[in-house]
């Protein structure tokens, strides 16, 4: 079968998801035809995702969010109030326009999509008749026995509506998660398992004594910095996505930054004694992996969501800021059972190729 993937190029996570799944899709002789990735001007495209894709990449303008002057809290007013301008709206059309073009011209038997919005509102304008498939752990706030995320504050309303634009006419939503729930036909979901790749999977973990963090925004660097000047001899590595940063700062000897790299991250994270970060559900999901205590930081609502999550999955503990001392306090005190969660991503492969070839 051929399928089409239209991933949003936020962050890492959605990403990396993509990855995986067209590996396992190529596993089991199926074809990636292309993937369509949205993304703004302030983001890149990772190198890894074009090496290791193994399909034809194509980017188009998407929303995405604004963050205040520190560069770390997203600004949610801002967000909206940016991405509505008629400029913008503009140019979200002609990428609407660009979906429907190239689900015409490949005519892939499915079209996966990995939580871009414009996805859905091409779905929308258009009403492709190809099975279309929506893919994300948001998608879990419609399940009847997810605790999380079902308040009534502005921040998650709009999150549950960025949920449902997403997903306008989805043949089936698969809703990642940390634990098996049954699966909620009304809402044609089904609950499946984090998509970790390969590498992942065949990691060896070690205990090497450094801390790893990732940071999405790098506004909380000068927090980093902060804290290890009262701890110096603690050494740590953070990844972070600044443009203007050269592949490897070091702050000292024992403090480095680098520029995002798949590879050097799993490195980094097969050896860590804990991991601290944002709060995005992938990374998060590796780590429980290979059973590194986490720490996460949310710096919007969806994050604090996979936090509180994750907490209650055993993931680790949740913070305001990178005071990376609560976190070495943590580990010790760390006892979750790596190995039930273990089991549920080992499932993944099965679990995704039924649901993904029973569509047609």
């Amino acid at each position: 079968m051929k399928y089409l993937f239209i991933v949003q190029g936020e962050g890492r996570g959605h990403l990396t998801q993509a990855i995986s799944l067209s590996q396992m899709l190529r596993r089991h002789g199926h074809e990636v035809v292309e993937v369509l990735v949205g993304k703004s001007s302030n983001r890149e495209i990772p190198a890894f995702f074009l090496e290791k894709i193994g399909a034809k990449v194509k980017t188009f303008t998407s929303p995405s969010f604004c963050y205040g002057k520190d560069h770390k809290k997203v600004k949610l007013t801002k967000s909206i109030l940016l991405n509505i301008t008629v400029k913008k709206l503009r140019e979200y059309s002609k990428s609407v326009n660009l979906i429907h073009r190239h689900i015409q011209k490949t005519e892939p038997d499915v079209v996966i999509n990995f939580y871009e919005i414009l996805a859905g509102l091409m779905n929308l304008r258009f009403r492709e008749h190809v099975p279309f498939v929506c893919i994300a752990h948001q998608f879990l706030m419609k399940h009847p026995d997810f605790q999380y995320g079902n308040g009534t504050g502005r921040e998650e309303m709009l999150l549950r509506l960025n949920n449902t634009l997403c997903s306008i006419g989805a043949t089936k939503t698969l809703a990642l998660s940390f634990y098996p729930l049954k699966d909620f036909y009304r809402e044609r979901m089904a609950v499946v398992p984090p998509l970790l790749r390969e590498e992942v999977l065949q990691a060896d973990p070690r205990d090497k004594g450094y801390i790893l963090g990732y940071m999405l925004n790098p506004g909380y660097a000068d927090e980093v910095k902060e804290w290890h000047k009262s701890h110096p001899d603690q050494e740590a590595h953070f990844f972070w996505d600044k443009k203007t940063a050269p592949p490897v700062f070091r702050v000292n000897d024992r403090l480095t930054f680098h520029r995002i790299n798949d590879v050097k991250f799993l490195e980094y994270m097969q050896g860590c004694s804990g991991y601290v970060t944002t709060a995005g559900f992938e990374s998060v999901c590796e780590a429980m992996y290979l059973g590194k205590p986490v720490m996460m930081i949310p710096t919007h609502v969806e994050q604090e969501i996979n936090a509180a999550d994750a907490v209650g999955a055993g993931a680790g503990i949740e913070s305001t800021t990178f005071d990376v001392s609560r976190l070495v306090e943590y580990i010790p005190s760390h006892n979750a059972d790596s190995g039930v969660f273990r089991a549920w991503v080992q499932s993944a492969e099965e679990l995704f190729i039924r649901h993904l070839t029973t569509l047609v």
